[in-house]
C-alpha cells in the first residue's frame, strides 16, 4: 500500500513539470490533425480508384 502511495505522490509531483498547451495552441494542433487525416484519406482514396481501374482493365 506504502508503494501505491510513494508513486501516486511521484506521479502528482512529475505532472506540476509539465507545460500544459494552452486553449489556442491545442485548438491549432488539432485542426492540422484534422486537416493532415482528410488529405492523407482523400489521396489514399484517389489511389484506390486509379488502381480499381487499373484492375479492372486488367481483368
Amino acid at each position: 500500500m506504502n508503494r501505491i502511495a510513494n508513486y501516486l505522490r511521484e506521479v502528482r509531483a512529475e505532472l506540476k513539470k509539465v507545460t500544459w498547451p494552452s486553449r489556442q495552441e491545442t485548438t491549432v494542433s488539432t485542426l492540422v490533425v484534422v486537416i493532415s487525416v482528410f488529405l492523407v484519406a482523400l489521396i489514399l482514396w484517389g489511389i484506390d480508384i486509379v488502381l480499381g481501374q487499373l484492375l479492372k482493365l486488367i481483368i
